[in-house]
């Protein structure tokens, strides 16, 4: 009987381990734009700020959906930004933020020829 309710267990166990992995994969496949590798990854070994903080930041500064992310060498700040498009309603906000600083540099909405 002990070894019947040990085995039931076990099989329980992996069932759980099994259905858990298999919606892992369910959710990377289907992650949305902003947790694909973003443009620019050679350049985050300079970045202070984590991609995932830039997208926290940028979506304070501007709710919406993020459907375009880099990592980009521009003028102002350190020089060094995450460039989000978020797109709402009104259409799409582009939002800066400074990779070494954590600095919104930019939020404004994008114009009719986006970077």
């Amino acid at each position: 009987m002990l070894y019947n309710t040990n085995l039931s267990i076990l099989v329980l166990a992996l069932a759980a381990v099994g259905t858990v992995a298999y919606a892992a994969d369910a959710a990377t496949a289907a992650q949305p734009a902003s947790a694909k590798p973003f443009t620019g990854h050679k350049l985050a070994k300079n970045a202070k700020i984590t991609m995932a903080d830039a997208r926290v930041i940028a979506i304070k500064a501007h709710p919406g959906n993020i459907t375009d992310e880099e990592l980009e060498n521009e003028k102002g700040g350190s020089g060094l930004r995450y460039s989000f498009d978020i797109k709402d309603a009104n259409g799409t906000q582009e939002v800066g933020v400074d990779a070494k600083t954590g600095m919104v540099l930019e939020n404004k909405l994008e114009g009719p020829d986006p970077d």
